[in-house]
């Protein structure tokens, strides 16, 4: 049975957002690139790229209300800890041993939302912090593999609705729970728990409140 979209395959591309949204006629799109010459990070920072990496970019209708909406790029963030048996940094970062191996990107428009997922695929002498899913080159096809893989999981959690998002599986990824954690402009606190409307719950000297946006550090 093929799958609920198109796929794209490219070799190379500025951005695999900007192509996921041009490509969209009303039926998902998928696009993936193994080089990605002007991904974009949160906060319109720059991704940078492993030797061999993957970028790749979803394009759908979620159907969603508007306010579930932030929902979308920790439920992409589940999509990828099950393809890449990863853990997941509050919000949208995937991690494994420690470093960090992608990041999620959302950004909507119009109705429109595009689902981005860089991932360093293997990065033999990759910068302090970053790492890569394998130790040895896996070859050209394994970026198409796992975004085929990762498109199909998140299109079926998107199908199940906002309301049934998978919290506690999230939780279970998460590497940011339980931690000492710092945020713009000068807070810092203890990560507590997931929100149900996706919030990072976290414990202060004043108590309990809950971040929705923000770059969070963890403290070692």
């Amino acid at each position: 049975m093929p799958p609920p979209y198109s796929v794209i395959d490219l070799q190379d591309t500025d951005s695999t957002q900007d192509d996921a949204r041009a490509a969209f006629d009303g039926t998902p799109v998928l696009v993936v690139a193994a080089v990605q010459r002007r991904g974009r990070g949160r906060s319109a920072g720059e991704w940078r790229t492993a030797p061999r990496a993957m970028a790749a970019s979803l394009a759908i209708r979620p159907g969603w209300e508007s306010a579930d909406l932030p929902l979308v790029p920790l439920v992409a963030g589940v999509a990828a800890s099950r393809v890449v048996a990863s853990g997941l940094k509050w919000p949208n970062d995937v991690y494994l041993g420690g470093l960090k191996i992608g990041g999620i990107l959302v950004e909507s428009a119009d109705g429109v939302v595009v689902v981005g997922f860089g991932l360093n695929l293997w990065w033999p002498d990759a910068p302090p912090g970053v790492a890569a899913v394998h130790e040895e080159d896996p070859g050209p096809r394994r970026a198409g593999e796992i975004a085929r893989s990762w498109a199909d999981e998140l299109l079926a959690l998107i199908g199940a609705g906002a309301g049934d998002w998978p919290r506690a599986e999230y939780r279970a990824a998460s590497i940011t729970l339980g931690r000492d954690i710092t945020w713009s402009p000068d807070g810092s606190g203890t990560a507590v728990d997931i929100a149900a409307d996706g919030g990072l719950v976290v414990v202060t000297p004043g108590g309990r409140s809950v971040l929705r946006s923000g770059e969070v550090r963890h403290v070692r």
